[in-house]
């Protein structure tokens, strides 16, 4: 888990471009986070420290949706694994597109369903809800309720089960 030598530090840089590239969307810092230190690839101030670099040589880009940051590769940052992907080991390639396609599925399902709410004056409270696909908002919901308590009822359901929700809704209509 530790590195030392300038070689294995720029191999873990490159591994991050490697798992933002095949993940092939963007992923919030808390979810490359829980990928990163689940399979024990470094440790987090390394991998903060490394996402800011990467940010700062360009070779990622940080967007913020929803309150919540969100990391994915740039075309400069692909140019440049690719040029260097022989520096990262076949069998950590491997492990790293194994673990991925395990996950692929959980992360996107992560992305997709938005739930937030926010207090707009005493007893108010805006909630706004989303499923997301292919970057594009497929259906975005907006309304106000009169207590925090049922701003959190509705987030919770619909993280649950929004295609659901949004079943029943169109159903009506």
């Amino acid at each position: 888990m530790f590195t030392n030598t300038p070689q294995q530090l720029a191999e873990k840089k490159l591994l991050l471009l490697y798992i933002l590239d095949k993940i092939n969307q963007p992923l919030s810092n808390a979810q490359v986070t829980q990928f990163i230190l689940e399979n024990d690839m470094m440790n987090y101030f390394m991998l903060q420290q490394f996402l800011s670099e990467l940010k700062e040589a360009e070779f990622v880009t940080e967007g913020e949706r929803d309150h919540t940051q969100f990391f994915s590769i740039t075309e400069k940052g692909r140019n440049t694994l690719n040029y260097f992907i022989n520096r990262i080991p076949n069998s950590e390639k491997e492990e790293i597109n194994k673990l991925i396609s395990e996950k692929k599925n959980i992360l996107k399902v992560e992305t997709e369903i938005r739930a937030e709410y926010i207090k707009l004056k005493e007893e108010v409270y805006t909630v706004k809800l989303a499923i997301i696909e292919d970057h594009t908002p497929i259906v975005h919901f907006k309304f106000n309720v009169n207590s925090l308590k049922r701003a959190k009822e509705i987030c919770e359901k619909w993280e649950k089960d929004a295609l659901n929700v949004c079943n029943n809704i169109f159903a009506l209509l």
